[in-house]
């Protein structure tokens, strides 16, 4: 239980990759002939960029794969120093063995400014002959278009239910647990098709329990109920601001749920409303001004008791 089982359970190979089918045949084509241009994964988190990423370094390197793959996270340092620094060193290094190149794989590329991005694309181009780059990012269209088209570009989509349940009951099974079936569905509602999401909220759970119920899933992840949050808004759409509030109180202290998680429960409980498309529009609308404002750094109840307010007034029309 001391190891983290996303990395217990990663796949070395990148025949063992879950999902990402195209993508995979892709790399073993390049492992095949231990050779790559400059990559660019971009994708939502969870999908298996990393862990391609590493794959494709371990068959392409064999034993020398960590002394000639260096991972850094864009996040960490976003400025340009982490261009004229950290990565600047690495690529400028020859590579160990027998390799022709080494790999730097950058994760949360797009995080990075964009004076750094165009440091970032120059290192590129000087040391290309010796390191070659792979940046991986939720949202390819924060990359700046000179990296972009330096690049072969993949896009990762989210991994089916279906090869998802597979990958946790065999984790399941390696560690001993039994998962329910309200378990295993309350796991797909919180990951939403990030597979490093189910199998951390996985080993939180079994920490207290071996049997996995949909309780313990939604206790350890701090993820309003779909019931919940369908509850809150048909509350406020009745007209019953107070009723409303006094949900969402709940919510906010006793469960712990932060204003995002709010938001993100309500978001995907609306569309099983029996309420005109229209008005399912307006209030998308008025969800993205509220979590907008969130991130702006406003008051999360404030936002969430105005977004309440206004579906009161809706119910009522």
């Amino acid at each position: 239980m001391n190891d983290l089982w996303i990395e217990k359970y990663r796949p070395s190979k990148l025949d063992e990759v879950v999902g990402q089918q195209g993508i995979v045949e892709s790399l073993k084509a390049y492992a095949d002939s231990k050779s790559i241009p400059h990559l660019l994964f971009a994708g939502p988190a969870g999908t298996g960029k990393t862990t391609c990423a590493i794959a494709l370094a371990k068959e392409i390197f064999g034993d020398t794969w960590r002394e000639n793959f260096e991972e850094l996270n864009a996040s960490d340092e976003r400025g340009i120093e982490i261009v004229r620094g950290k990565i600047k060193n690495f690529a400028r290094t020859a590579p160990l063995g027998d390799a022709s190149f080494k790999i730097i794989f950058l994760d949360e590329a797009d995080s990075l400014t964009p004076d750094a991005q165009a440091a970032l694309r120059r290192t590129m181009e000087r040391y290309a002959r010796i390191c070659r780059f792979i940046l991986s990012c939720n949202y390819s269209s924060r990359i700046i278009e000179p990296i972009q088209s330096r690049c072969a570009v993949f896009r990762f989509s989210t991994i089916s239910e279906g090869e998802m349940m597979q990958y946790l009951e065999k984790i399941a099974a390696a560690e001993g647990l039994e998962i329910t079936d309200d378990g295993m569905k309350a796991m797909m509602y919180v990951a939403r098709g990030d597979l490093r999401k189910a199998i951390n909220a996985l080993q939180t759970s079994a920490i207290l329990s071996k049997r996995i119920d949909a309780e313990i899933i939604y206790r350890t992840t701090a993820t309003a109920k779909p019931e919940e949050a369908k509850n809150l808004m048909e509350t406020a759409l009745r007209g019953n601001f107070l009723a409303a509030r006094e949900i969402l109180d709940k919510m906010l202290i006793e469960y712990g749920l932060s204003g995002e998680d709010i938001i993100k429960g309500m978001h995907s409980a609306l569309f099983d409303l029996p309420i005109p498309e229209k008005m399912k529009a307006v209030i998308i609308e008025k969800m993205g001004e509220a979590e907008f404002r969130m991130v702006e750094g406003s008051n999360e109840r404030i936002q969430i008791e105005a977004l309440l307010a206004n579906m009161s007034v809706m119910g009522r029309k």
